[in-house]
């Protein structure tokens, strides 16, 4: 009681202020109140409100940085410490000669996982079988997902009867087709567009064919054309002098690239401002009326390396308008390419019927039944705005869709040279969808795009696996010798012999391979071999001391140049002396070699392909001596001589430009 008393004395004398102290620090032993009741459970706050009691509310963090600096200190302090236990063990290398070898050591493991990590993403592991390409022509017809998937490579089963070589002989019966040919370069690559220019793009022997070739006549509709993007700011000037002076550049709006848009940028471009020039004399069969036959512009200025028909027909003063291409193509600048070769590939497509099998006669696209399948479909009361949009589409379904180049691994066509028909061009620029698909590995997006199509179980995919590969130096799995008919048809006896003898011992009974047991066909190390080349190993020339013309012989497949070998010096000129000439390696033939040498990267490699397809005699010295009569060398002098003519004519007509 006199404890209760005096508090309340103690209380009542002393008067309450009308306004509580400034708010103090908690105290860990307060026991005001205000402390009890902020830190009662009923409030739901409890003790951990309190900065110094350890909180770590929201509220804390954003009203105290300090605490995040703090938090952020202790993180950096314990990875100074952790880098301190490292320097401090007794492994870790303190003299300059222990850390010299560990800083070595660490260098050889980075470059050892970088070669491990290419190696196994690497999907090129092992040489291709080449040799059995060229004996069994792929017979791609549809895209890979409308198809069952044959193991690659896709050789088996082998067929009964080889196909007949190429040409057919009817090849120069059909009109030729129109060839827009687009050369991806870049600003800087004014010296590789010179050497295309001056070679394959205006040479008589890649225009007209070997031989006596066709005069032009195949590639008159075929036009090559330099296709870059934005130039940078130090070459605007001498970009814009080059298209004044040459007329065969084409600039993009978009920036230089390779795998950002370039190839969707251009096929855009293509289906709005890309012709060729028409059909400029009559050819056995007419040429087909498509959807896009109709559409012409007048005639545009041709560039120095167009071919000299449509250079005549701009000199007649009534020039014929120029009109849609049948094919726009895509080429890399490190590419050498055969215009006659290509175009006379694409042209047995334009003029096919699903596949047309090599020597077959002609056949004009088959549309009526399509037609009339859709006019069956269409009701009676359907408005005219529908019927007009259906006569449209009854239009297009003429039109040939043809994805050709060198299909990898059923997959895409490769990217140093694919062609696509007018069709797909079209579709490609005006497909929503694909303008979505623009950035990636260029050529497997062209494939995508593919697979995008409306009709993409229609689309051909040709492919041509034997004359499209990589340059003898380069060493990748796509390499070998500079290829000519001649050889293949070696070549396809070989094989041809090897399949029938693994058919007459399976027939036999005889033990099989595990491969061919299992119903693949074996694929023997025999075919991937090269008399030039060997995959993973820096190709070395036969002999040491070796001029140029014989420098580009031992590079021909096959021949005997390339079968020397260091110390047979007496061997050389025997070699030299026996090679084929022009004739004998095309068989007599205008067309049915080469198309395509990639894998380009030094000119003194491309002007080794000039000379090894452009250049060179009709006959050898072996072969003059061996003609008897002089009828025959009557024969070779007057092909001699047309040849000079026709190289003569052509190198006038260029200096007159």
């Amino acid at each position: 009681m006199s404890g209760r008393s005096s508090s309340d004395s103690s209380s009542s004398a002393t008067a309450t202020p009308s306004r509580g102290p400034s708010p103090l620090p908690f105290s860990r032993h307060s026991s005001s109140p205000s402390e009890t009741e902020s830190n009662s459970p009923l409030l739901g706050l409890g003790r951990y409100t309190s900065s110094r009691e350890g909180g770590w509310n929201l509220r804390t963090l954003v009203s105290n940085p300090s605490r995040r600096r703090k938090r952020e200190g202790r993180k950096w302090r314990a990875f100074k410490g952790g880098l301190r236990r490292i320097v401090r063990h007794p492994l870790f290398p303190r003299q300059p000669l222990t850390i010299i070898f560990a800083l070595l050591m660490f260098t050889i493991f980075a470059i050892s996982l970088t070669l491990f990590l290419l190696y196994i993403l690497n999907p090129d592991k092992e040489p291709l079988p080449w040799r059995a390409y060229c004996t069994i022509p792929p017979t791609t017809s549809v895209p890979p997902r409308y198809r069952t998937t044959l193991p690659y490579p896709y050789i088996n089963p082998p067929p009964k009867v080889m196909p007949p070589s190429f040409p057919p002989d009817d090849l120069d019966t059909l009109p030729p087709a129109g060839l827009f040919l687009g050369v991806f370069s870049m600003d800087s690559s004014l010296e590789r567009r010179m050497l295309i220019r001056t070679t394959w793009a205006t040479h008589p022997r890649s225009r007209n064919g070997a031989g006596e070739g066709d005069d032009g006549m195949g590639t008159s509709r075929t036009v090559v054309r330099f296709i870059l993007g934005q130039p940078r700011k130090g070459w605007e000037r001498r970009i814009q002098t080059e298209m004044e002076m040459f007329k065969d550049i084409i600039i993009l709006p978009c920036p230089e690239n390779m795998n950002s848009g370039k190839s969707h940028a251009y096929f855009t471009w293509a289906a709005s401002d890309a012709w060729v020039p028409p059909v400029y004399f009559n050819t056995t069969h007419p040429m087909p009326e498509f959807s896009y036959s109709t559409q012409h512009i007048p005639a545009l200025r041709p560039a120095p390396h167009d071919s000299h028909l449509a250079w005549q027909d701009s000199a007649s003063g009534h020039p014929m308008p120029w009109v849609r291409p049948d094919y726009v193509a895509k080429v890399d600048d490190d590419a050498f390419v055969m215009l006659a070769e290509l175009e006379a590939r694409v042209r047995i497509e334009l003029h096919a019927i699903a596949q047309r099998p090599y020597g077959m006669p002609y056949t004009s696209p088959a549309s009526a039944s399509a037609r009339v399948e859709v006019e069956s479909l269409t009701p009676v009361d359907t408005p005219l705005s529908t019927m007009v949009e259906q006569d449209n589409r009854d239009e297009s379904l003429n039109d040939p869709l043809v994805y050709w180049g060198y299909l990898v691994k059923e997959k895409f066509m490769a990217g140093e040279l694919y062609a696509l028909s007018w069709s797909l061009v079209d579709w490609i620029s005006k497909d929503q969808t694909v303008k979505g698909l623009t950035k990636g590995t260029e050529d497997k997006l062209t494939a995508r795009w593919m697979s995008l199509h409306p009709r993409a179980g229609e689309i051909r995919w040709s492919s041509d696996h034997c004359w499209i590969y990589d340059h003898p130096r380069s060493g990748t799995v796509y390499s070998h010798g500079f290829l000519f008919p001649s050889e293949v048809s070696r070549i396809k006896k070989s094989v041809s012999s090897y399949l029938e003898k693994v058919s007459s011992n399976s027939s036999t009974g005889t033990i099989l391979p595990s491969n061919l047991a299992a119903g693949t066909s074996p694929t023997p190390s025999s075919w991937a071999h090269s008399s030039v080349s060997t995959f993973g190993t820096r190709y070395q020339q036969p002999l040491q001391d070796m001029d140029f013309a014989h420098t580009v012989e031992a590079l021909v497949e096959g021949s005997d140049m390339s079968k020397l070998q260091e110390g047979i010096s007496t061997g050389a000129e025997r070699a030299w002396r026996n090679r084929e000439g022009r004739i004998t390696r095309y068989e007599s033939k205008r067309v049915g070699g080469t198309i395509v040498v990639h894998f380009i990267k030094k000119h003194v490699w491309f002007l080794e392909t000039a000379l090894a397809f452009l250049e060179g005699d009709n006959f050898s010295e072996a072969e003059l001596e061996g003609l008897n009569t002089d009828e025959d060398r009557l024969n070779v002098g007057l092909s001699s001589v047309w040849t000079d003519s026709s190289v003569f004519k052509q190198t006038n007509a260029s200096a007159a430009l």
